[in-house]
């Protein structure tokens, strides 16, 4: 599929989806980011692994900016898991550590995993 075809699939994709499945493709997002970033540690292709770091960055920041605090007691606590794991990526970015990265990766996917099963009960209770 080229890169035009790609695009055109995805924004369909994104402009039809529910803000559950939109959050879970953030987060399925994420985690490959971090995986990748890891690998590309643990092979010393800092330069690549950078740019998925960079990217896993942007994503946790779009995740910080959608919470609504008004609207869920956990959103404070889950506020600070966002920033703490920001500044791990930034870390780890910058020290070139595949195993920091690894442990970030630990915290990324028990989200994801959180919000998968989180989307899934909503879509049963609809």
């Amino acid at each position: 599929m080229n890169a035009s075809a790609r695009n055109a699939y995805v924004g369909g994709m994104v402009s039809t989806a529910s803000p559950a499945r939109l959050l879970v493709m953030l987060v399925d997002r994420l985690e490959a980011d971090v995986t990748r970033a890891a690998e590309l540690q643990e092979r010393r292709e800092f330069a690549s692994a950078g740019m998925e770091l960079l990217h896993a960055q942007e994503i946790v920041l779009e995740l910080r900016a959608s919470l609504n605090h008004d609207a869920w007691d956990g959103a404070a606590g889950l506020d600070t898991i966002y920033a703490w794991l920001h500044s791990e990526l930034v870390r780890v970015n910058v020290g070139r550590d595949a195993s920091a990265t690894r442990a970030c990766l630990g915290v990324v996917s028990s989200l994801a995993q959180t919000w998968r099963d989180a989307a899934l009960a909503a879509a049963t209770v609809a």
